[in-house]
């Protein structure tokens, strides 16, 4: 499912979505932006693509934050003589202003999630830590739940200056939420677990490890993890 298929906003594959792209690699100075096919969503800050390189090149400083993840071969990442690669499954945030070298294996494929919001809140590439210690966060509204209410867990890796744009690692304990309303957008990497979507049409799908997806910003859904959950996020969430 796209959102060109269907104006009702909802989840989205993006595995699936990288799947069915093609797009040869690329390789050289600049195809690090130029060298993408984009998922069509509405005009604004956000942009998800998909990226697929092999070979070297540098990159000039970025126009937005960008969060990256890799689905197939690997990065290197190099900024101001520190380097660090991003393998399969692992990702990254690039944030805006940012220069930087990278070498890829051969058909290298990721995900790119584009922020445009505001300002960058670090001043070199980011990578998440998946390991990094979870503290106590906010639980889903009471209304909301059908059940008790989950442990939730949270560790924020990158933020934007504004606070808009926010990265990290989250887990919870098991729950059911009914249907809401998402005002932000919201890139997801399961690391553990399962999740059950049902969107605004009916639609419904199962998310487990290993997958990438995202729900859009405006999207009505409920919520339904039987088991433990941990996820990368990539989170959209305009502040006003």
């Amino acid at each position: 499912m796209t959102a060109a298929a269907d104006t009702i906003r909802s989840f989205i594959d993006l595995r699936d979505f990288a799947a069915r792209t093609d797009l040869p690699a690329a390789t050289g100075d600049g195809a690090w932006t130029a060298n993408r096919t984009s998922l069509p969503l509405p005009e604004g800050p956000v942009s998800i693509a998909v990226l697929r390189l092999g070979g070297k090149g540098a990159e000039a400083a970025l126009a937005a934050d960008e969060f990256v993840i890799v689905l197939e071969g690997a990065l290197l990442v190099e900024h101001h003589g520190e380097a660090f690669e991003i393998p399969a499954g692992k990702s990254a945030v690039i944030p805006a202003g940012v220069a930087f070298d990278w070498t890829a294996r051969a058909a290298t494929t990721a995900v790119v999630m584009r922020c445009a919001s505001g300002p960058a809140g670090a001043d070199k590439p980011v990578p998440i830590d998946e390991s990094a210690e979870l503290a106590p966060s906010g639980a889903p509204l009471a209304e909301l739940l059908v059940g008790p209410t989950p442990s939730c867990r949270n560790f924020t890796d990158y933020r934007s200056e504004n606070g808009e744009f926010v990265c990290g690692t989250w887990d919870s304990t098991p729950y059911h939420r009914l249907s809401m309303p998402y005002r932000h957008y919201e890139l997801m990497h399961l690391l553990q677990g399962a999740v059950t979507f049902v969107d605004g049409a009916g639609r419904e799908a199962t998310f487990g490890e290993g997958d990438v997806f995202l729900v859009e910003q405006g999207a009505h859904c409920s919520w339904e993890s039987r088991v433990h959950v941990k996820k990368v996020y990539a989170i959209y969430r305009p502040a006003s």
